[in-house]
């Protein structure tokens, strides 16, 4: 009982420092992680390109953009659907692997893999591009 007590808090505690370090990012070294994003997304503006613009991702759910509907793979849309929605956890993961986290999605991104990218990434995600 006790080892599963103490399992369990090694759980939660992880999960807490896990969510305080997805907080704590810099918007000015995402920027430069979003380059590997930017071929194929927009951050700033509105605009589709080969990915969804990611202006507004932050509590969208998956697969509804409707300037990109009827890009989405079934995949996707399947997500949105079962309640996905776009937060930092989500995207988190997300990043991480892709193909893991949505399988037989359209993204051919293979992930990021540095908890601190992640992290960096998502404050530059949430820089309003609208100053």
């Amino acid at each position: 009982m006790r080892i599963f007590v103490l399992a369990a808090l090694a759980a939660v505690s992880g999960a807490i420092c896990s969510t305080q370090a997805l907080a704590e990012g810099d918007a000015v070294l995402g920027k430069k992680v979003f380059a590997k994003c930017m071929a194929c997304h927009d951050a700033k503006a509105e605009k589709d390109k080969v990915g969804p613009h990611l202006v507004g991702i932050f509590g969208r759910t998956a697969g509804t953009l409707e300037s990109f509907a009827k890009k989405y793979s079934p995949a996707m849309v399947e997500a949105g659907a079962a309640g996905l929605v776009w937060d930092e956890v989500t995207i988190a993961e997300y990043v991480k692997n892709p193909k893991e986290r949505i399988p037989g999605n359209k993204m051919a991104f293979a992930g990021l893999k540095k908890d601190d990218e992640i992290a960096n990434l998502l404050a530059y995600l949430k820089v309003d591009p609208k100053p």
